[in-house]
């Protein structure tokens, strides 16, 4: 018995050593990509590999880029390339590396009583939304979601939130937690495609409107900069951009498929 409790005692104090000596990186991360089952598919290849963990942050594009700021993660992978490069700007990052790339879906009730599958494209089917009056929920929490269907709605010439119709209705939370509004409400929403073929609760909704050169999505993937947050694990952060952009990392990104859809295209190779 005396033997059995030293050895249980001796495992007691070197289980803070293990956890101490653990090698992981922190990843800021939009929802997206957390929520399509991605890095499930990616992580456990990277360290096998490379003996690195990976703990994930999965937020909104704009609370990702925050935490960044704050020196709250090693490396960052959002979608919203303006804000990105303005992040490396101010010193933050070290490089966006442009990651891979899927794009944004606008979803509704399968009745269509705005039209949008007989519209022509994003800015036409936003317009029509915004003449029926129907119910189009917004995210409203500064995501990457949220930043791109603000652009589409200038790019269509409206300002939806500056209407008094009450059809325009921000939801405050996640792509999911949006999606379950939308869906309850009967009412339109855009949606990243991969987030969508995952989506469990679809209800009668489908997509109506895609394609549209408009509605691309990139991903960019930054080391958080060193020497502006010296907390940085850098070098193992290096390591995964290395390896997420590498022929075997961009290859791993390709393989990822949800009911047999390939929801993310690997473009690492294209000028930055």
């Amino acid at each position: 018995m005396i033997g059995r409790a030293l050895l249980v005692l001796g495992l007691a104090l070197l289980a803070p050593l293990a956890v101490a000596d653990e090698r992981f990186i922190v990843v800021q991360s939009t929802t997206s990509t957390d929520n399509s089952g991605l890095y499930e598919w990616l992580l456990p290849q990277f360290t096998a590999e490379s003996g690195i963990g990976v703990r994930v942050v999965a937020v909104g594009t704009g609370q990702a880029l925050r935490n960044a700021r704050n020196g709250d993660g090693d490396v960052l992978i959002v979608h919203a390339r303006a804000a990105e490069e303005a992040f490396v700007a101010e010193g933050h990052g070290v490089k966006r590396h442009d990651l891979m790339v899927n794009d944004f879906v606008i979803v509704g009730p399968r009745a269509d009583p705005a039209g949008l599958l007989e519209s022509g494209g994003v800015n036409d089917a936003l317009k029509r939304i915004a003449e029926a009056s129907v119910i189009f929920v917004s995210r409203g929490d500064d995501s990457g979601t949220h930043k791109k269907e603000l652009a589409l709605w200038r790019a269509a010439g409206l300002d939806p939130a500056s209407g008094d119709g009450g059809w325009y209705r921000e939801s405050g939370s996640g792509m999911g937690a949006t999606l379950n509004i939308a869906i309850g409400m009967d009412a339109h929403t855009l949606t990243d495609r991969a987030t969508w073929v995952s989506f469990g609760n679809k209800g009668d909704h489908l997509v109506l409107v895609e394609g549209d050169t408009a509605l691309q999505n990139p991903y960019g993937v930054i080391l958080v900069n060193p020497e502006t947050h010296p907390g940085v694990r850098a070098r193992d952060g290096q390591i995964f951009i290395d390896w997420l952009l590498s022929p075997k990392g961009q290859a791993a990104i390709s393989g990822f498929r949800v009911y047999g859809q390939q929801l993310f295209f690997p473009n690492a190779r294209r000028t930055n």
